[in-house]
């Protein structure tokens, strides 16, 4: 027999950004090898979709400097008005905006407000 378990604090912060951070940069990572596919404009969609999602929890969060960014990365994996990048420097836009919205969805946090 263990000793009895104590309850957990609530933690102060949540971090609503992670999701949608950890899902694009997996979506950017595996949309490397669609480039130039016809799937590849759901990776647009996909992307362009979640960049907004986390610049809109980081304008909530207070934390706006993230904002410009992630309109950086939702205009150019826009798929109405698609921005021509091809070989290598669109692999290294890949990488670096997968790398970004991780560091986003890992730094924006909200506190927690107590339940009333």
């Amino acid at each position: 027999m263990g000793a009895p378990q104590t309850p957990k604090a609530a933690a102060a912060y949540q971090r609503n950004a992670l999701a949608p951070g950890i899902l694009v940069a997996v979506v950017l990572i595996a949309g490397i090898a669609l480039v130039g596919q016809e799937y590849y404009l759901a990776v647009r969609f996909v992307v362009a979709i979640l960049a907004v999602i986390i610049g809109w929890f980081a304008i909530q969060a207070g934390q706006w400097w993230w904002a410009p960014v992630m309109l950086a990365i939702a205009l150019i994996w826009n798929p109405v008005y698609p921005i021509n990048i091809t070989g290598e420097w669109l692999v290294g836009a890949h990488i670096v905006g997968a790398a970004v919205c991780l560091a986003a969805g890992a730094l924006i946090k909200f506190r927690r407000t107590p339940a009333a």
